[in-house]
């Protein structure tokens, strides 16, 4: 499919996705959800449904110290973080979804290209071309 585009008197050809390509970006896009799924699942069951005791693994009966407290503390924020960050990328993920459905996957918000395949494939909830994705990383 052909989708030709008009900007200042200037006509660009440029191509659209195909359903089988689409197809394979939504398999791409519920793999990776998969695998977050399975991560915050992990950090979840590390993290949140244990005791202070059980996660450092001290069985003794003698208080903590403070040390050892604090490194305690410090590894569950951790976690914590990391899990915040992918439930970021979930939800990134799921706008990919819903963007494939709508039949604006792979379209930049800021000049109206075409995303590149291989971009997509890297990164399948890009919303910028690698172009305009660099000049905002430069500001």
């Amino acid at each position: 499919m052909i989708i030709v585009w008009r900007q200042l008197g200037k006509t660009k050809v440029k191509k659209k996705f195909s359903k089988s390509d689409l197809k394979d970006f939504k398999k791409i896009v519920l793999r990776k959800k998969e695998e977050i799924l399975s991560d915050l699942k992990h950090i979840s069951d590390d993290t949140l449904r244990k005791s202070q005791k059980e996660a450092s693994g001290d069985i003794s009966g003698y208080t903590y110290h403070m040390a050892d407290v604090a490194t305690d503390n410090y590894d569950r924020e951790f976690s914590l973080g990391l899990a915040s960050s992918e439930r970021k990328s979930l939800y990134e993920l799921d706008d990919a979804l819903k963007r494939i459905e709508e039949g604006s996957f792979g379209i930049c918000d800021d000049c109206k290209s075409f995303i590149t395949k291989i971009r997509l494939k890297a990164v399948p909830s890009a919303r910028l071309c690698i172009k305009c994705q660099q000049k905002r990383e430069k500001k």
